[in-house]
């Protein structure tokens, strides 16, 4: 199989490309114009096998067409995406334009090059912000959950989704998943050359970390992410980090946040 990961170079979509070269045999091909991706991140993962980096815009929509008539591609993975909210208020045009529009090319040239699965890399903030009474309550958003976009980054998803559904629905043959993340966090887990963590067998600790697959992490240079902010502070590498919000429904006025290991993250899209 021939997978093509676009944004592969991300610091989630690193993550998965380095979980399928280790675990399956597939063909790996990334598409990434590295402007917030790093080529280092996948410098490190050469070690485990071969795969293909190809340094291209999603924008240039017939290269793109290309590459899937060319590589025979079955399936795409679909990271590539502008994701910081407070810009997306301060600039739409550019989230519409490589979020919603970008995203609408790729899925129209998969439907019509027979590309047979469609991983699209979505956000919880389609769902917007939780009535008062969900606020105050136990409750958990599902799938099910009403979605109501605050910003033009949810937005720019929520219209993604729409055109894979329905493009889908019309092609006949694409099968498509829909990942709605919330707040990702971590960097990978180490593994052994049999594909396991060493973890699972105490017996076998050594000092010698030589059998290790390399790891990778968030290695973007300006950090937004709140687990990166303080693990600088931590390491020394920042004086201080602030904490927004005091007026939030919860015991000490400060935001609860659901957060997902990035491992676990990857593993899920395997």
């Amino acid at each position: 199989m021939k997978i093509l990961v676009t944004g592969g170079a991300g610091y989630i979509g690193s993550h998965v490309v380095k979980q399928l070269l280790e675990f399956t045999e597939h063909e790996i091909i990334i598409l990434d114009n590295l402007s917030t991706g790093r080529e280092s991140a996948l410098e490190t993962l050469k070690s485990i096998r071969d795969f293909t980096l190809i340094k291209l815009d999603l924008k240039e929509f017939h290269e793109v067409e290309n590459i899937l008539q060319k590589n025979d591609i079955d399936t795409i993975i679909h990271f590539a995406a502008s994701i910081i909210v407070p810009e997306s208020v301060e600039n739409p045009a550019k989230y519409y334009m490589n979020n919603t529009v970008n995203t609408t090319n790729l899925i129209k040239c998969a439907s019509e090059n027979g590309v047979k699965r469609f991983v699209f890399s979505s956000t919880a903030a389609v769902y917007g912000e939780p009535k008062p009474e969900i606020q105050n309550s136990k409750f958990k958003i599902n799938e099910s959950y009403a979605t109501r976009p605050i910003n033009p980054y949810g937005w720019s998803k929520l219209m993604s989704e729409r055109v894979l559904q329905d493009t889908a629905k019309a092609a006949g043959e694409m099968k498509y998943v829909i990942f709605r993340y919330f707040n990702v966090a971590g960097a990978d887990i180490h593994y052994n050359e049999h594909g396991s963590h060493p973890a699972a067998n105490t017996s076998h600790f050594t000092s010698d970390i030589s059998h290790l697959s390399p790891r990778i992490g968030q290695s973007t240079p300006n950090a937004t992410h709140l687990i990166k902010i303080a693990s600088e502070c931590a390491a020394g590498k920042r004086d201080k980090m602030y904490i927004f919000g005091d007026d939030y429904p919860t015991e000490d006025g400060t935001c609860i946040r659901d957060y997902i290991h990035v491992d676990d993250l990857a593993d899920a899209h395997i």
